[in-house]
């Protein structure tokens, strides 16, 4: 088991990973609430809560309410979902002392914490990731949200939970398809900020994932706890964004669920690279035939799976939560590990990466 801290002052809190750690980790914070008399809520999806039948059970023996998603996947993180869960909370008499646990994906975690930041205007809650794409991203930094049809992630909060519990162990029964999702997380982390990890990627099959993971964490709580509300002028935690500027705008084109998210930001880290290149910031073109190559060896996808409207994925990048001022903050490249920030992109060229993308007018 290895911890760290995300440092945000009296608002810091530990990241713990190992293997076979969450019933410890959570026996260990449940008892103290329960000797405290605060109230415990758990949001799951239904699948971990089948999967994991042995550990709900001992749950349900100290928790005021377990409450399960309707559906699995992105169709969760609804308004409607989010209504459920704040009515299922005052049935069950959860107070302003009361604690919920996250157990789940990237979905869960999102639901959760949105939930607990404006429930009651704020209640504690433990974020229990169960993926790759939640371990070394979603279910750190404090970024909560569901979506709206108008596009993903509009509607949501800051807020930092008490603590990240990462058990390795729940990958174990991850579908092939979700851990390649994460994968895809993974490979941004190294483009943004270390080469190394990038190389990493690319000699090794990823083997051990707890000092993947771990990194991961590092690199994104350390860009946190520098800009942890997205404010910085340049750079700052929007470098975490690379590949999601086109990744949102393909989830939300295709139709929610037609792409994990890990795919979707797949095709957008490919997009990202070679819109540096043909913008001159990476003038040798060297970066995206390694992209390409990384993406393909862990299985995830280089370009759409079907043409969609290069003028639709245009509109939705000009809806994206990032825009500012009426104009968009894209993250870019100069090199391997070198991401930077800039609003200077002209559209057509950015259509024009959509075409070589597989999109079509």
């Amino acid at each position: 088991m290895t911890t760290l801290e995300l440092s945000l002052g009296a608002r810091s809190y530990p990241i713990v990973i190992g293997e076979g750690i969450v019933e410890s980790q959570l026996r260990e914070r449940l008892e103290a609430y329960r000797q405290a008399h605060r109230p415990i809520a758990v949001v799951t999806s239904p699948a971990l809560f089948g999967l994991y039948r042995g550990l709900f059970k001992s749950l349900d023996e100290i928790a005021s309410v377990i409450y399960v998603t309707s559906v699995d996947g992105e169709g969760a993180k609804s308004t409607a979902e989010l209504v459920n869960l704040w009515e299922t909370l005052a049935q069950a008499h959860i107070d302003r002392s009361g604690v919920l646990l996250a157990i789940g994906g990237g979905v869960v975690g999102d639901l959760g914490g949105f939930a607990a930041a404006t429930f009651l205007r704020g209640i504690d809650f433990v974020q229990v990731p169960t993926t790759l794409l939640a371990m070394v991203d979603s279910s750190v930094g404090g970024k909560t949200a569901v979506n709206l049809a108008e596009g993903k992630n509009l509607v949501g909060a800051f807020y930092q939970p008490k603590a990240v519990i990462a058990d390795l162990d729940f990958l174990k029964t991850l579908p092939a398809g979700e851990f390649a999702a994460g994968m895809g997380e993974v490979v941004k982390y190294g483009l943004l900020g270390d080469a190394r990890l990038f190389e990493t990627l690319e000699e090794t099959n990823a083997d051990s994932l707890a000092p993947i993971v771990r990194r991961c964490c590092e690199i994104k709580a350390a860009i946190v706890a520098a800009d942890e509300r997205e404010t910085a002028g340049d750079g700052g935690r929007a470098l975490l964004n690379l590949g999601h500027t086109f990744g949102h705008a393909i989830e939300k084109v295709a139709g929610y669920g037609s792409y994990l998210h890990g795919e979707a930001v797949a095709v957008g880290l490919m997009g990202a690279a070679r819109l540096s290149e043909q913008l001159g910031f990476v003038p040798d073109k060297s970066v995206s035939p390694r992209v390409e190559a990384l993406l393909a060896k862990y299985k995830l996808p280089s370009r759409l799976r079907k043409a969609l409207p290069v003028e639709a994925l245009a509109a939705a990048m000009a809806s994206d939560k990032k825009v500012s001022a009426g104009t968009l903050k894209f993250v870019l490249l100069r090199s391997l590990g070198n991401a930077f920030t800039t609003r200077d992109v002209p559209a057509e060229t950015v259509k024009n990466i959509w075409r070589e993308l597989g999109a079509c007018d």
